[in-house]
């Protein structure tokens, strides 16, 4: 065991935070024969198998069993003595990630990589001491450290919210009750989807949100279809709602007051989820003493290849400002494991899809027509309903739209929205042809198995405008 003032040991790679980036550069590395060492304060794996992306669609499915059930009769089975057992649902959501961790501990031991459990600090350039979770403290000191912290969910300094003692999706995952009047602060991707799956389990849900409109950077029409959505699920959306002060305490009952369009409001709810954007993990790890700045938001500064401000220091994933996504962390990974060799592999100009698992989802990749106009970017665009979708009909999943932007020279995809029915997957069709580069017209005369959902896309692409 090292004393916090001995000697370091020495690595090749050291990695601080387990998360999506952090863990394939970690395995990847070892697998080539580096000396690689992981430190994680929590999460084996970081959020998304955890607390995040993997849990949350677990419990969303649960939801979305539920609602089924509830809908049972509009498919010729009655439903007779439903009952919800959150502690189930909860169980469920547990074993899965069980196993997931297995498999993350699986690859540690078949990469090399050594995986140490503790909270890291920086204490010299690209040296971290490690408070490990056993009581001991060791020192690295890495050729490369990777800084992979993450975010962590916002908490506004509203009087009285920190005091309310709110759940965020972490503690929202591990309930193992139905809240009776669910509050939800944000209408971003958790608050929409935890918003919907706990009125299917059976919660009043109110949802308030300080914009206009739901996901307002996105066009008009998806907020007026996700309203609709929540309208018709019997969640109570307030727009516009600027919270001044938070009473009571979540799991009891907790009242928000505030205003609204020049009027004050008050709410009360058993329960208070608060969904109200990220802040990043870099405070209090030392990133002065490593030479690492950040930008005001508090995100690690790096540049186009992932590296920061001092030298062999890199960083991928939330805590660098990329895209909040898993994906884009993975991507992260790719980047910097081919700059630290000496490539020039760059975060720029890259596509970044993304899918909210609302039911129906809603998924986007390329430009909107929002975008479009904002960058002066000429288009023509086709929209269909997924009323039009022959599988849409089939399952009874018709709520929604496709909507595709084509330039209006060369017949490439700039940009694909769909709000329906596996939008997620439907969305990976358009982006392979759109990484191609190819003209839309080479998916519109593709012969696409009948009746699936992609299918929709040849309907889609027939009603595209022809050039002017």
């Amino acid at each position: 065991m090292n004393a916090s003032n001995s000697q370091p040991e020495e690595y090749d790679l050291v990695v601080l935070g387990s998360g999506a980036g952090g863990k394939l550069i970690a395995w990847t590395s070892a697998q080539k024969g580096q000396r690689v060492v992981a430190i994680e304060r929590k999460y084996v794996g970081g959020s998304c198998p955890n607390i995040a992306c993997l849990p949350s669609k677990n419990i969303i499915h649960s939801a979305k069993v539920a609602s089924l059930f509830f809908r049972s009769e509009e498919f010729g089975i009655s439903k007779d003595n439903v009952h919800i057992n959150m502690s189930i649902v909860r169980e469920r959501k547990r074993k899965m990630v069980q196993h997931l961790v297995d498999i993350h501990l699986e690859n540690y031991r078949k990469s090399g990589a050594e995986l140490v459990m503790g909270t890291g600090h920086f204490v010299a350039p690209k040296t971290i001491e490690v408070a490990l979770n056993d009581g001991s403290i060791r020192t690295f000191r890495g050729k490369n450290v990777i800084i992979n912290t993450g975010t962590r969910a916002k908490l506004e300094p509203i009087p009285g919210l920190a005091e309310s003692e709110p759940l965020t999706h972490i503690e929202a995952l591990e309930l193992d009750v139905i809240p009776k009047h669910l509050l939800v602060l944000g209408a971003g991707y958790v608050g929409l989807e935890l918003a919907q799956a706990f009125r299917r389990f059976g919660s009043e849900v109110t949802l308030i949100d300080r914009n206009s409109r739901l996901v307002h950077h996105e066009d008009e029409d998806i907020s007026q279809a996700l309203e609709e959505m929540c309208r018709d699920e019997g969640i109570n959306v307030v727009g516009n709602g600027k919270v001044a002060h938070v009473d009571g305490k979540s799991g009891n009952e907790v009242r928000l007051s505030g205003t609204r369009e020049g009027s004050d409001f008050k709410i009360s709810g058993s329960h208070l989820l608060v969904a109200g954007g990220r802040t990043p993990n870099t405070s209090g790890i030392g990133l002065d003493v490593a030479g690492v700045e950040t930008t005001e938001s508090g995100y690690v500064k790096v540049n186009e290849r992932l590296q920061s401000t001092a030298e062999g220091v890199w960083a991928i994933g939330d805590c660098a400002g990329s895209p909040h996504f898993t994906h884009i962390s993975e991507n992260d990974f790719a980047v910097v494991n081919e700059n630290i060799s000496g490539g020039h592999k760059v975060t720029t100009g890259r596509q970044v899809p993304f899918c909210m698992f609302t039911d129906p989802e809603f998924a986007r990749v390329g430009l909107s027509e929002t975008e479009a106009k904002q960058r002066g970017i000429p288009y023509r665009v086709a929209k269909l309903p997924m009323a039009a979708v022959f599988r849409a009909m089939t399952i009874s999943e018709t709520r929604g739209f496709m909507k595709i932007l084509v330039d209006t020279t060369s017949d490439r995809i700039l940009g694909f929205t769909m709000f329906g029915a596996s939008a997620g997957e439907v969305l990976a069709t358009v982006q392979t042809v759109m990484l191609t580069g190819a003209p839309y017209t080479t998916l519109r005369d593709a012969i696409i198995a009948h009746p699936t959902m992609p299918e929709g896309l040849v309907f889609l692409l027939l009603a595209v405008p022809a050039k002017s």
